[in-house]
């Protein structure tokens, strides 16, 4: 039995400990001991060093012979789809093809609702960063949210990453593609939806931005014309102590991505199918709701730091949907950019009771779930209600630089 958790949670490894347990309460034989993985390290590397004492255990209880090396296999083929029909080529639904053309609730994760920026105003008066006061239009979507929620949306990646990717792995990305399961009993026929492009793949539906896995770098290792370059790259994807020591200094603690290793790996040129097939999925990104629906019931409020960095590397790396978000800006006599969006129900609330006093603390972007809970009780006070006492701690760097909502009755 092999575990997954996060040592952050209180119940760890739980059902891995109790399954295993179970197990043996009920007579069956422990032929490897109990692996516990913690996703708030890198669970593969505990998979990994686990899994490379657990197979020969295995192969040596049954009396089965292993090679002792592994196997790359592929999961997805490649099927290229030149002559089909535009309309039948994905451009970013989440799911459903045409969903972001033809709106239609409920929304949610996979149906996202189109939302058009009503208002995208900077907050910091001066200090070199950026924090941006976002209003998002649900007017029509029938979505309801209540202060302490989180907003999620989909962002898009950097247009010159992408561009550089594709070029990195000598791909056109215009040719319109599948991946398709060789496992045809598998119900996930697809990384992603397909057919797209593969500049829709890279911009849409993967994660290019993220620090590749050691499983990625090792599968990448094959595609190195310099047995050199071969090398480093198994090195530092092996679970031996100073390869995992190389991979930490090389590519978490200088931040490289995917661009960045192919870019520093001059002889690697992997095809862009199989890079689409690594790359794990773009996720939505989540923000605190900063508004309450009593007061703003069509309108979702975020307050959001422009996220962006120079690297080890001199290079400088900017956060997806931060950046994706700092360039919507609505404009006169244009039409309002939109983003696709979903409400995440929260369990954070205010008290029942509005006479109940609470104590916020909430620092720079901390202050964004507060700001909606002020707002729910200025206006049950309008309303006449007894409310007690509501107390916000706030802090940032330089009053004059960002003090947000300094200007404003929050």
């Amino acid at each position: 039995v092999f575990g997954l958790g996060n040592k952050t949670y209180e119940h760890y490894n739980k059902v891995g400990i109790y399954v295993d347990k179970r197990l043996e309460e009920l007579g069956a034989n422990r032929v490897f001991e109990l692996g516990l993985g913690d996703d708030d390290a890198n669970i593969e590397d505990y998979f990994i060093t686990w899994k490379e004492k657990f197979w020969p255990t295995v192969c040596d209880y049954f009396g089965i012979e292993s090679t002792g090396e592994d196997v790359l296999m592929r999961q997805y083929r490649l099927l290229e789809q030149p002559d089909v029909s535009a309309d039948r080529v994905y451009t970013g639904e989440v799911a459903r093809l045409h969903s972001l053309q033809t709106q239609r609730p409920p929304f949610d994760a996979k149906n996202p609702f189109l939302a058009p920026i009503k208002v995208n105003r900077e907050l910091h008066k001066a200090g070199g960063r950026s924090c941006m006061h976002v209003e998002f239009d649900i007017e029509g979507s029938k979505m309801r949210y209540e202060a302490g929620d989180h907003l999620a949306m989909y962002p898009v990646n950097d247009r010159d990453l992408v561009e550089r990717l594709g070029k990195l792995c000598n791909a056109d990305l215009e040719t319109v593609f599948s991946l398709i399961n060789t496992d045809t009993d598998s119900s996930k026929k697809h990384p992603f939806p397909c057919p797209t492009t593969y500049r829709t793949a890279l911009t849409h539906y993967l994660e290019i931005t993220a620090l590749p896995r050691t499983h990625i770098l090792k599968e990448l290792a094959e595609y190195c014309a310099e047995e050199k370059d071969k090398e480093f790259l198994r090195f530092i994807s092996s679970t031996a102590p100073d390869g995992k020591a190389k991979y930490q200094e090389w590519v978490q603690d200088s931040c490289r991505n995917i661009v960045h290793v192919l870019e520093d790996i001059p002889s690697c040129h992997p095809p862009i199918d199989h890079v689409c097939e690594l790359l794990p999925r773009l996720q939505p990104r989540y923000y605190s709701i900063s508004s309450s629906s009593k007061i703003h019931p069509t309108t979702v409020h975020v307050t959001a730091v422009l996220v962006k960095y120079e690297t080890k590397t001199g290079r400088l790396n900017k956060g997806v949907a931060t950046t994706f978000l700092a360039e919507k800006h609505p404009n006169d006599g244009e039409p309002l950019p939109r983003v696709p969006i979903f409400i995440r129900k929260s369990q954070f609330r205010l008290p029942p009771k509005p006479e109940t006093p609470v104590i916020m603390v909430g620092p720079g972007t901390g202050l964004a779930p507060f700001r909606g809970f002020i707002q729910e009780r200025d206006f049950c006070k309008q309303e006449g209600k007894d409310i007690g006492q509501t107390t916000l701690y706030f802090g940032c760097r330089k009053r004059s630089e960002d003090y947000i909502y300094e200007d404003v009755s929050v």
